[in-house]
């Protein structure tokens, strides 16, 4: 008889993927529980962040991205996933209830599950090397179909409006002695596997990438650098906490879309931690259009 749910092998092999998804600050907030026939994912809101988070969007795109990384895994070692969001609303952390079903993996699906291994955040500036139109669209479809909008910053003044919402958020940051505590806090360290490792930061020279604490990486390249670089807008139509993972699983499939065609991506999120200022109301601005 076929069994129903995946041996604990693949359980193991799967969450030791899923959590290699990109989050906020490296914190990894999610806790996973594995039961007879199920797994279950939570938000650890011991792991947030109060100055740069603190209503938990960062938290639950992080759990999102984590949450797509678990179902890739899964699909890649021949089990679907039937996914329950926040199966028990008298408890808000349950973010997802997992049950499975064997499946066949996919030449596509095996190309994702690689990618997992393959993906890091890149900090450095981008350079002027171009994605072709197709290869964006097949990066865009990745995202929207995992239930967010995910959209392509054209240049121009939408451009410009998005850079100086981020470099609003820099300036705020910067004055804000609370916020670079907690970013000393989870940033600069030389051996770690949580926070942001200081061989993997580099003092900012682009307005969009957020400048941690003690950065140690150098710019590879310092002549052809972007305006041209891609820019993709992963957004949701409401701002609810279903949407705010979806925002992770979408921004996960973008990732490992790209990643697959031999791309380097970094997530960009510091302008909209500035939950009612000025940079939040600037990045509005941009969607609208869109």
């Amino acid at each position: 008889m076929a069994s129903r749910h995946p041996d604990v092998d693949s359980v193991r092999a799967a969450l030791a993927l899923a959590v290699c998804a990109p989050s906020v600050h490296n914190t990894q907030p999610w806790q996973w529980r594995v039961g007879d026939t199920t797994v279950h994912l939570y938000a650890d809101d011991s792991r947030r962040l109060p100055q740069a988070d603190p209503d938990r969007r960062d938290l639950l795109i992080s759990c999102g991205a984590a949450l797509h990384h678990f179902r890739v895994a899964a699909w890649s070692f021949g089990w679907d996933t039937v996914v329950h969001r926040f199966p028990n609303p008298a408890e808000p952390r349950h973010l997802a209830a997992f049950e499975f079903s064997a499946s066949t993996p996919t030449a596509d699906m095996v190309a994702a599950v690689r990618a997992i291994s393959c993906r890091r955040t890149d900090r450095r500036r981008v350079t002027a090397w171009e994605i072709s139109q197709a290869l964006l669209a097949e990066i865009i479809e990745a995202g929207t179909a995992e239930g967010a909008l995910t959209s392509e910053i054209p240049g121009g003044p939408t451009r410009i409006r998005l850079v100086r919402a981020f470099q609003e958020a820099a300036r705020q940051h910067d004055a804000d002695p609370a916020y670079q505590a907690e970013l000393a806090a989870w940033s600069g360290r030389h051996a770690a596997v949580e926070g942001v490792p200081a061989r993997n930061t580099v003092a900012a020279s682009d307005p969009l990438t957020r400048e941690f604490h003690n950065p140690t990486l150098t710019e590879a390249v310092l002549h052809d650098l972007d305006v041209r670089g891609g820019l993709l807008l992963v957004h949701t139509s409401s701002d609810d906490p279903l949407s705010r993972p979806r925002a992770g699983e979408a921004t996960s499939a973008v990732l490992l879309a790209a990643t697959k065609i031999g791309s380097t991506t970094c997530p960009l999120t510091a302008s909209a931690e500035q939950v009612t200022m000025t940079p939040r109301r600037a990045l509005a601005d941009v969607v609208r259009p869109l």
